[in-house]
């Protein structure tokens, strides 16, 4: 089982606030999901052949589909909402800490 710490931790990381029932549940919930992979680990795949991409497409043409890069309209107040959402807003955009 991962310990509240870790949840608390996971869910600073993602900018989301827990309740102390959330946490609980969400503790239970990814120790249920590593357990899971636990289990997978004991699966024998020695003998399946590995693949480096899951597209049957690109396997057989060995070229991949693009799409045309166009912006799409967006209703206004989905828009507002969602920035209203975030913890950090500057001039009506989401402020985000600098990556550089």
């Amino acid at each position: 089982m991962i310990k509240q710490q870790e949840v608390k931790h996971i869910a600073k990381l993602a900018r989301i606030k827990l309740t102390a029932s959330e946490i609980k549940k969400f503790q239970k919930d990814l120790s249920s999901i590593l357990d899971y992979f636990e289990l997978l680990k004991e699966v024998d795949v020695s003998r399946v052949e590995p693949t480096f991409h899951s597209t049957e497409h690109f396997l057989k043409n060995k070229l991949n589909i693009m799409r045309e890069d166009k912006a799409e309209s967006q209703l206004v107040e989905d828009v507002a909402t969602l920035i209203k959402a975030a913890p950090e807003r500057k001039n009506g955009y989401v402020k985000v800490k600098s990556v550089f």
